[in-house]
C-alpha cells in the first residue's frame, strides 16, 4: 500500500470510529504527514480517548527530526483540556514555546484555555504574557478571565474585563455572561448594573445568555421587579431563561406568581426540563405546600421525566412531613433501581423519612448500611430514635460517634438531651448539658435549656427547673417556659403553674395551647372560679382552643378525625368497637381517667367525651381496615395524647396483638402486648 493511500486509510477509520486497525495502520507508516497525525489525535479525544491521542503525540517526539505545527498542537492542547491535567499543559506549552508557536493566536488562546481548565492561573498568565498585544483577542481575554473565576479570583477577572475593553478589544457575550455571574456570586449589584448599561450601550440585550445571567443578578442581589423587567423586555426566552425567572419568584417569596409562571410555561409549550420540575416542587416545599410538592411530583413522572437525586432529597422531606411512609418506601425503591444511595445526603434524608413517618427500625437500617457517616448522619439518627423516645439508644449512639472521632455540635446535643428527658435519664442529662461549654466550647441555647427544664420538670423537680430559667434569663424562650406548664400540669402544681403560665401571656399572648395548659391545671384542682378566669380571657382575647385531630393513612389515603368525628362512613362501626372496648376494660378492673375533660359534668358525660377523642377514633378506624398481613397501625395527632386515651390503645394493642404507634406533638409511643415504649413518662 502506498504512502498516499495508507494515510487516506487511516483517516477514514479514524473519522468511523475504527481506531485500533486506523492505529495499527498508522504504526506501520514509516514517516506519517502532520496532517494525518493530526486527525488521528483529533479522532482519539471526538471518541472520549483524549490519553490516547497524548500518548501518540508524544511517541512522535520521540523522532528529533518531528517537528508539530500550530495546527497538531491544537489538537493536542485540547485532549489535555479534557485530561485537566497541568504537567501536561506544561509539556505542550514548552513545545509551543520550542517551536515558535506560542505567538499564534490559535495555539495561544488553546493554552490559556487548556491552563484554565487545570486552574493553573500562572500557566494561562504566562501564556498572555507571551502572545503578542496583536494576537490577543476576544478569545484571549475570556480564556484568561475564565481562569480567575475557576481559580476564585472574581475581583481579577473584573480588573482583566476593564484592561481589555480600556485596550480596545470588543467583548462577546460570553466573557459579558461570565462577569455578570461573578457579580451575582459576590453581590455586587452596583458593578452588575454597570454591565448591564454596558450590555444595553452595544445592543447584547437581546442574546439569550446574557439576559438569563443579568435575571439571575437581579435575582440573587433581591430585586425581582428588575430581573422580571429584563425577562419581560428579551424577545425570546429559553428553558433555562423561564428557570431563572422561576426560581427568582419563589426566592423573592412570591410563590404564587411562581406557580402561575410555570402554567404560562406549560400553556406556551415551553420545553420544561427536569430543572423546572425542581424548582416547582422545591418552592412549594419552601412554603410549605407540601401536599402541591407532592401533586407536581406525581405530575412531572406522568409527563415522562425521571426524578434526578435533587428531586428525592427535595420530595423526601415532604414524605416525613406528610407521614407519607407508603410513597417514602416507593422513592426508596426508585432510588435504588437507579443506583442513587451512594450518595451520603441521600442515605441521611432516607434515614429522617423513616423516622418521622414512625418506622424507627427501617432507619436505623438505613443508617447502619452508611459507610461513612458524617455528623449530619450521626445526628439524623440520634435525634430519631430520641423523638421516638429511646434515649437510651440515642446515648449509647452518641458515644459511638465520639468514638468514631466525629465531634458533636449543637445540634447534636440537642437530640442527646431531647432523648435523655424522655427516658428520664437526669443525671446523665446534666452531665452532658455541662460538657457542651467545658469539653467542646458550645455555650448551651435556649434548645438545650428547654431539654433540661423539660427533663427536670418530668422527674418532678419542678423548682429546680424553675431556678434554672431564673439564672438565665436570656434563656427564657417558650419552648423551656412551655415545658415547665406542662410539668406542671403532670405534677398539679398550681403556684408555679400559674407563674410559668404569666410569663408564656407575655411571650406569646396568642397561643391558645397556654390558655389551656393552665386551665386544666386548675380543673383538676378544682378551682372553677380561677378556670373561669381563664376561659373568659380565651374569649375576650380572641383566641381559640386548637381543636385536637388526628390522622392515619390506609391504602395510600388519609383519613383524618377530630373530636366526635362523625363524618366517616365507619362511624357506627368504630363507635361499637370502642364501647366494647372500653367494656372488656371496666371488665377487667380498668377505670377512665376523667379528670382531663374539661366540662364540669358528671361521670357519664366525661366518659363518652373521652370516648370522642380523635387519636381514639384514628386507632379503631386502623383496626378495622388492617390487613392480616399488617403488623403495626401508624397514628398521628396535632396534640400531645391524653392519658384516658394512652391507656385504651396500650389496652387495644394487647388485644388485637399488633403493634400500634401514635406521634404526638411531643414524641412516638410504640404501644405492644399492654406496654408503651415511654414508660408512661411523657
Amino acid at each position: 500500500m502506498s504512502f498516499r493511500s495508507a494515510a487516506l486509510t487511516v483517516v477514514k477509520l479514524a473519522r468511523a470510529g475504527d481506531l485500533k486497525r486506523a492505529r495499527v495502520l498508522f504504526d506501520n507508516i514509516s514517516q506519517p504527514d502532520l496532517r494525518t497525525a493530526t486527525l488521528l489525535i483529533s479522532a482519539y479525544s471526538q471518541h472520549g480517548l483524549p490519553s490516547e491521542g497524548v500518548r501518540l503525540y508524544q511517541s512522535l517526539r520521540n523522532d528529533p527530526a518531528f517537528a508539530p505545527d500550530q495546527v497538531m498542537l491544537l489538537s493536542v492542547a485540547k485532549a489535555c483540556t479534557s485530561l485537566g491535567d497541568v504537567d501536561l499543559a506544561r509539556y505542550v506549552h514548552d513545545d509551543a514555546v520550542r517551536f515558535g508557536l506560542c505567538g499564534k493566536g490559535f495555539v495561544g488562546n488553546a493554552l490559556i484555555d487548556l491552563y484554565a481548565k487545570c486552574k493553573c492561573v500562572e500557566g494561562a498568565g504566562q501564556v498572555f504574557r507571551e502572545m503578542p498585544a496583536s494576537e490577543r483577542d476576544v478569545v484571549s481575554w475570556t480564556s484568561l478571565c475564565s481562569c480567575y473565576v475557576n481559580c476564585r479570583m472574581h475581583m481579577q477577572a473584573l480588573n482583566g474585563f476593564r484592561e481589555m475593553v480600556l485596550g480596545g478589544t470588543m467583548p462577546n457575550p460570553v466573557i459579558i455572561s461570565l462577569l455578570i455571574s461573578v457579580c451575582s456570586e459576590l453581590n455586587l449589584l452596583r458593578v452588575g448594573k454597570e454591565l448591564h448599561c454596558f450590555v444595553i450601550r452595544h445592543k447584547m440585550d437581546d442574546n439569550i445568555h446574557v439576559g438569563t445571567a443579568i435575571i439571575n443578578l437581579y435575582s440573587r442581589c433581591s430585586t425581582i421587579s428588575e430581573a422580571q423587567s429584563v425577562f419581560d423586555r428579551m424577545r425570546t426566552h429559553d428553558a433555562i431563561c423561564w428557570n431563572t425567572i422561576l426560581a427568582a419568584n419563589f426566592k423573592d417569596g412570591n410563590c404564587d406568581r411562581g406557580l402561575a409562571l410555570f402554567d404560562q410555561m406549560r400553556k406556551e409549550g415551553i420545553r420544561l426540563t427536569n430543572a423546572s420540575w425542581n424548582i416547582i416542587i422545591g418552592g412549594c416545599v419552601q412554603y410549605g405546600q407540601n401536599e402541591s410538592a407532592v401533586d407536581f411530583f406525581r405530575r412531572m413522572q406522568v409527563a415522562g421525566f425521571r426524578p434526578d437525586q435533587i428531586t428525592i432529597l427535595t420530595i423526601l422531606p415532604v414524605c416525613g412531613n406528610l407521614e407519607l411512609l407508603c410513597g417514602g418506601r416507593a422513592i426508596h425503591s426508585y432510588v435504588l433501581r437507579s443506583r442513587l444511595t451512594n450518595s451520603l445526603a441521600m442515605e441521611t434524608a432516607l434515614s429522617l423519612m423513616y423516622a418521622k413517618c414512625g418506622d424507627l427500625e427501617m432507619s436505623q437500617r438505613v443508617f447502619d448500611m452508611i459507610l461513612s457517616k458524617d455528623l449530619v448522619a450521626w445526628n439524623t439518627i440520634i435525634i430519631a430514635n430520641s423523638m421516638h423516645g429511646d434515649g437510651v439508644k440515642a446515648l449509647a449512639l452518641f458515644r459511638e460517634m465520639l468514638e468514631t472521632g466525629i465531634r458533636p455540635n449543637s445540634v447534636t446535643f440537642t437530640g442527646v438531651l431531647s432523648g435523655c428527658s424522655h427516658s428520664r435519664l437526669i443525671e446523665v442529662a446534666v452531665s452532658i448539658f455541662n460538657s457542651m461549654e467545658k469539653d467542646y466550647c458550645i455555650e448551651p441555647q435556649s434548645d438545650h435549656y428547654s431539654c433540661l427544664v423539660d427533663l427536670l420538670g418530668r422527674a418532678g423537680r419542678l423548682q429546680e427547673a424553675y431556678e434554672l430559667l431564673l439564672k438565665n434569663p436570656a434563656k427564657e424562650t417558650a419552648p423551656a417556659w412551655g415545658a415547665l406548664l406542662s410539668a406542671c400540669r403532670v405534677h398539679k402544681n398550681v403556684e408555679l403553674g400559674r407563674l410559668a403560665a404569666a410569663r408564656l401571656f407575655e411571650i406569646e399572648p396568642d397561643n391558645p395551647g397556654n390558655y389551656v395548659s393552665l386551665f386544666n391545671i386548675l380543673v383538676a384542682a378544682k378551682r372553677w372560679d380561677e378556670a373561669a378566669e381563664i376561659r373568659k380571657m380565651l374569649r375576650d382575647q380572641g383566641v381559640g382552643k386548637r381543636p385536637g385531630i388526628s390522622w392515619i393513612h390506609v391504602k395510600n389515603k388519609t383519613y383524618k378525625f377530630l373530636v366526635g368525628e362523625k363524618s366517616n362512613e365507619q362511624t357506627e362501626e368504630i363507635s361499637r368497637f370502642l364501647q366494647d372496648v372500653r367494656k372488656k376494660m371496666n371488665d377487667a378492673g380498668y377505670l377512665p381517667e376523667t379528670e382531663n375533660v374539661l366540662q364540669d359534668v358528671d361521670q357519664a358525660e366525661k366518659e363518652a367525651a373521652l370516648c370522642n377523642h380523635s387519636e381514639k377514633l384514628a386507632v379503631a378506624f386502623g383496626v378495622l381496615n388492617s390487613t392480616g398481613g399488617q403488623s403495626t397501625i401508624r397514628v398521628f395527632k396535632n396534640l400531645r395524647i391524653c392519658r384516658d386515651c394512652h391507656n385504651v390503645i396500650k389496652f387495644i394493642a394487647k388485644v388485637i396483638q399488633k403493634q400500634i404507634i401514635v406521634r404526638d406533638s411531643t414524641r412516638f409511643h410504640h404501644f405492644r402486648d399492654g406496654l408503651c415504649s415511654c414508660g408512661e413518662f411523657w
